[in-house]
């Protein structure tokens, strides 16, 4: 009975049911903050969210006979029982905040599809080396955060008068959000000079290492690829193998 219903929780189509709830249960919650729609149609909304609910519970309590304890073994399926289960926190004012979260039920779908979990895994395999990389960018944050309070602190107080808002402010400067006219070049009206530090500051900050995060995590996502790619083959080779084998012993046999 249990290998037949984790046969049944594995078939592709519950895969892609269980997706299409999922995304039909995202829209269902976007309905909800607008109070036009609730007060026309909030009970049948109410009711949906709730039947929504109610099959991600059942499908987690399947799992849950279906693989016994072997079903927490797997990342992703205490990621799905934690997102459900936020679900049924109460709705008083001290969980507002949690009940907001119900929204992380959408995020159920990257557990569903196996290109957007490839995705995950890829950036979580590439943390470690990122680590590397955020560590030179808050040393660079922080020499470029000295350097702008003492240089322009004087004369513009609101964007470089402490530590914290000089770091706020080359933020943004890295960002590339109203950097020119927002902030550079009032400050070059001033300093003239400013752009000996602004310039070499973007392009090391947003051309150079953020580039360098993206290049980690795309060679991560690479080798997840090959690595499922290899797995793959192992596996059909595998099958090939058993099948000669039995082709073999059925011709002794004759």
């Amino acid at each position: 009975m249990r290998a037949q219903l984790a046969a049944f929780l594995d078939r592709p189509v519950t895969r892609y049911g269980i997706m299409a709830v999922i995304l039909f249960n995202a829209v269902i919650l976007g309905l909800e903050t607008s109070p036009r729609v609730m007060a026309r149609a909030g009970g049948l909304i109410t009711f949906l969210d709730g039947l929504c609910l109610a099959i991600f519970t059942v499908e987690i309590l399947a799992k849950l006979y279906a693989r016994g304890p072997a079903y927490f073994r797997s990342g992703w399926n205490i990621f799905d029982f934690v997102i459900v289960a936020v679900s049924y926190m109460p709705a008083g004012q001290g969980f507002a905040v949690l009940r907001s979260l119900r929204i992380l039920r959408l995020l159920r779908v990257v557990s569903v599809a196996p290109t957007l979990r490839r995705v995950v895994e890829g950036f979580l395999s590439a943390l470690p080396g990122m680590g590397s990389v955020f560590l030179l960018m808050g040393v660079i944050f922080y020499i470029a955060s000295v350097m702008a309070t003492r240089l322009f602190s004087a004369t513009f107080p609101d964007w470089f008068g402490d530590l914290g808002s000089s770091a706020y402010t080359l933020f943004q400067i890295m960002t590339l959000e109203s950097w020119s006219m927002g902030v550079v070049r009032p400050v070059m009206e001033v300093h003239p000079d400013a752009w000996l530090f602004f310039v070499p500051f973007i392009l090391v900050t947003t051309f150079a290492v953020v580039n360098l995060v993206v290049g980690l995590i795309v060679n991560s996502m690479q080798d997840a690829h090959a690595e499922e790619s290899n797995a793959a083959t192992d596996s059909y080779r595998d099958d090939v193998l058993k099948r000669l084998e039995r082709i073999e012993k059925a011709l002794e046999r004759r």
